[in-house]
């Protein structure tokens, strides 16, 4: 072993990012990324629901995501209960919506529905599903900044008990369409609040500059002062297609800031208060979003669903005894927060290779331009197809040797996948044993949400199966492709 090496095991390289230290035990799970029922067992094997890694590839494969059926009921009881407990007093509860986005089969909605939620989508596609899963119309909302009629028309035939509209166009349209069925559209009015959530930038909505929701910033041009927002009341209300149950916002995801949820709630709180003083329009419920984060690696800080709904529950309690108005009926709308950390994703080490790295390439910015550090590549037999976000996102994740326990130390390494793009990359700064070898098993958690939803078939490689364990069974929820499903869709003409 070289000195480098030497030194890169006992005190961390010179290549990893500040927030990443070397674990004090490279075998041990941390808990917050893991569902609930994961655990080493005596062998020293990953398992999910007392079933080991190796017995789930050897009947599934790999890649493969796995989800703890069990942790996903917990953590959406567990935002039920906690909301519905703080906002007792204030609105009589919360209507808890699953953001389907982030993750949907048909056994996901039924599951949301028998622990007493409600479910979000956001396509034609996803009420494809709620409908087949057998959910109630009623217990389904649709999103979208540009339903098509087809999705509005399936929206009012599933008696939906709210459709999301996102401008005054689709407003209007939403409304006609309704009045020629000679029904009403149960409407809620999506506002953009002007905050500027600590994420992302392609997963902030709430601010000005982006394609979501009706602007509350006055418009002293077209609209007589008023915002788009003020005159999608006024509309809304006068259409004989559109019953108005309330207003809706959602300023992002994967936050763990509480200031930006705090003022948007204000803020809607407030244009509800002006509503009903200028117009004596009484709107009976508010939606605030989701977006809660989750811990990818160990240093993400989630807070807990109770928390959480103490804060926002002491936010719209506050502000309503400041306005004198009575609170309306609040809802949410998490997903990644009860699905992400449900499951990993499982891989299987392929090649490995260790490349020498200049110094000047750290983030440390070591001045010596003729000092170099090793970093190892292990690639894996998935990729950016089963999880985009690293590439969209620059989304960090972390990885554990799965398959057993090492005792070698610590080597900084990249997991790579195998597909033809030097992005290709599924954990860009984890520390793994020095002995990972070809055949071991990779297990990469919080990978539940929006890996799966965002699956490609880029390289022509088949997205993964789901495999939901529950006390000791497994099965399939959504069946991995084969070569024959890509094959199916090419008319060879």
């Amino acid at each position: 072993m070289s000195p480098q090496s030497e030194d890169s095991r006992r005190q961390g390289s010179p290549l990893a990012p500040d927030w990443l230290s070397v674990p004090a035990d490279l075998n041990a799970l941390e808990p917050k990324m893991w569902a609930q029922d994961a655990a080493r067992n005596d062998a020293g094997e990953l398992t999910v629901g007392g079933i080991p890694v190796s017995e789930l590839q050897r009947q599934y494969g790999t890649p493969l995501y796995v989800m703890s059926e069990n942790d996903f009921r917990a953590r959406a009881r567990a935002f039920s209960d906690a909301f519905n407990n703080a906002f007792a007093d204030i609105c009589g509860g919360v209507d808890v919506y699953y953001a389907g986005k982030s993750f949907l089969c048909t056994a996901v909605v039924r599951w949301v529905e028998e622990e007493g939620l409600r479910l979000d989508t956001a396509s034609g596609g996803e009420l494809a599903v709620a409908a087949k899963a057998g959910i109630p119309g009623a217990d389904v909302a649709l999103h979208g900044n540009n339903k098509s009629d087809l999705e509005i028309h399936r929206a009012l035939d599933m008696k939906l008990g709210r459709i999301v509209v996102d401008s005054l166009g689709e407003l209007v349209r939403v409304g006609d369409i309704a009045e020629r069925r000679g029904e009403k559209a149960k409407v809620m009015l999506r506002l953009t609040p002007g905050v500027h959530a600590h994420t992302h930038e392609f997963i902030a909505t709430a601010h000005e500059d982006q394609k979501f929701g009706l602007s509350m910033a006055a418009d002293t041009t077209e609209h007589a002062g008023l915002s788009a927002a003020e005159e999608a009341v006024a509309a809304a209300s006068a259409h004989p297609g559109i019953d108005l149950l309330g207003l809706h916002c959602h300023i992002g995801s994967q936050i763990f800031e509480p200031d930006g949820f705090a003022l948007a709630a204000r803020k809607l709180l407030r244009f509800l208060a002006a509503m009903q003083e200028k117009y004596s329009i009484v709107l009976p419920e508010l939606d605030l979003g989701g977006g809660y984060g989750i811990a990818y690696t160990p240093v993400d800080t989630p807070r807990p669903a109770a928390e959480i709904a103490e804060a926002m529950a002491a936010v719209v309690r506050s502000t309503c005894a400041e306005l004198g108005i009575d609170s309306p009926r609040i809802s949410i709308e998490p997903g990644r927060a009860i699905v992400g950390s449900t499951t990993f994703t499982l891989y299987e080490v392929g090649t490995l290779k260790t490349v020498r790295v200049d110094a000047t390439a750290s983030n440390n910015g070591d001045a010596d331009n003729n000092v170099t550090h090793p970093r190892r590549y292990v690639s894996v037999d998935g990729g950016m197809s089963d999880n985009a976000r690293p590439v969209l996102y620059d989304a960090d994740y972390s990885a554990i040797l799965a398959s057993r326990t090492s005792a070698a130390g610590p080597q900084l390494s990249r997991v790579v996948g195998k597909h033809c793009e030097s992005g290709d990359i599924v954990v860009r700064d984890v520390y793994l044993p020095e002995d990972v070898a070809a055949g071991d098993l990779l297990a990469v958690p919080g990978t539940g949400a929006y890996c799966w939803a965002l699956s490609s078939n880029y390289n022509y490689l088949a997205r993964p199966g789901v495999v939901a364990v529950r006390d000791g069974s497994a099965r399939l929820i959504v069946r991995g492709e084969t070569e024959e499903d890509l094959l199916n869709r090419d008319m060879g003409v």
